[in-house]
């Protein structure tokens, strides 16, 4: 009965092994981004809102998102370099605008702990912060890619589309995709259209994509973070820069 018991072991200890080794083979297998990503996230007044319009509940908007990016940050960010940027959060109705990292190796932990600790409160400066996010990454220079998550319209004067014009003639290679959280549901009285920052996305080439749920937010998280095969390295890059900087 014992040794029955330690063959049973040996083989579950064997299967973890292999199991692990898998892993390991899949991460070597997969290609490493090249381009470097900033995350501009919105913690504007409204993510501060219930996710169902004109119904109860306890979960906010902000809250949906954060599960979201949880899920799927910890996996992107073990083969590309990303930073953030919130725009939002702080004095109450301002166009606040923080860059919290700069483009860093394994951030998922130190993003993370900053949109966790997010307070909703100001206006929605989602040029001035795109326009930060594309400075950060040298974009006339270096490729990029900035991925753009708002829940409604610009509303700090900026103009999305003619931001998007101006970085498709004078980047190098900067593509901004744009997460719309569920703005078919929700209007806000901005300045702009919501339909600038999806000319935005197409004018640098980046995708337009709608998200109605957390779901929809981890599967948009998904395709703008993940890296494409032809912008990929086939294995580690020679060297991963200090987190710090």
């Amino acid at each position: 009965m014992i040794r029955l018991l330690s063959l049973a072991r040996f083989g579950a200890a064997a299967v973890l092994i292999l199991l692990a080794g898998a892993a390991a083979a899949d991460d070597e297998a997969r290609p490493y981004c090249t381009e470097d990503a900033m995350i501009v996230f919105d913690a504007s007044g409204s993510m501060a809102g219930n996710t169902v319009q004109g119904l109860f509940s306890d979960v906010t908007r902000i809250d949906e998102v954060r599960s979201a990016l949880a899920e799927v940050l910890p996996d992107a960010a073990r083969f590309r370099k990303i930073g953030l940027i919130t725009y939002g959060p702080g004095p109450y109705q301002q166009c606040n605008v923080e860059l919290d990292f700069r483009p860093m190796w394994h951030a998922s932990q130190p993003i993370m702990s900053v949109v966790k600790t997010l307070n909703p409160a100001g206006k929605t400066p989602l040029v001035a912060a795109v326009q930060q996010a594309a400075a950060v990454l040298e974009f006339q220079t270096k490729p990029g890619v900035i991925v753009l998550l708002t829940d409604g319209e610009e509303t700090c004067g900026g103009a999305p589309c003619a931001l998007g014009k101006v970085l498709k003639e004078k980047a190098k290679k900067l593509t901004v995709h744009v997460i719309g959280y569920q703005l078919r549901a929700f209007r806000w009285t901005g300045a702009q259209s919501y339909l600038e920052v999806k000319c935005l996305a197409e004018e640098t080439g980046g995708l337009y994509i709608t998200a109605e749920n957390r779901q929809d937010l981890v599967n948009a998280f998904k395709k703008t973070l993940g890296c494409p095969m032809m912008s990929g390295l086939t294995g580690p890059p020679q060297s991963q820069p200090d987190l710090a900087h």
